[in-house]
């Protein structure tokens, strides 16, 4: 459930073309690691790759968003939504990379 909503939630953040294409590339990246840690359950290394690169995606997030907001009068409803879905996402990654460290100490690390 965490990598979907977190692909669609990036899918319509970048549906505008608004946020460069490291946005996409950073998160579609480490979703692309959280699947692997979905298919190999007993891999303690995948799912730590995937919770580092879930807190990095929240630093970087940060600051894609804030130097590619656009001002007021360039503000459409299309990037408002897009943009509303990029901030979405970035306000669930604390909520999931709890739920990926939880997954973490099952799998046996401290």
């Amino acid at each position: 459930a965490i990598i979907l909503v977190h692909w669609l939630l990036t899918v319509w953040g970048c549906m505008n073309h608004m946020l460069p294409l490291s946005y996409a590339w950073g998160n579609f990246s480490v979703l692309a690691v959280g699947i692997w840690a979905i298919v190999q359950r007993d891999s303690l290394d995948a799912i730590t790759m995937f919770l580092t690169g879930l807190l990095l995606t929240v630093l970087t997030d940060i600051i894609h968003i804030s130097i590619f907001y656009p001002s007021h009068e360039f503000l459409s409803d299309a990037k408002r939504f897009s943009i509303g879905m990029a901030i979405f996402s970035l306000l669930l990654k604390p909520v999931s990379c709890y739920l990926v460290y939880r997954m973490y100490r099952e799998r046996g690390g401290e």
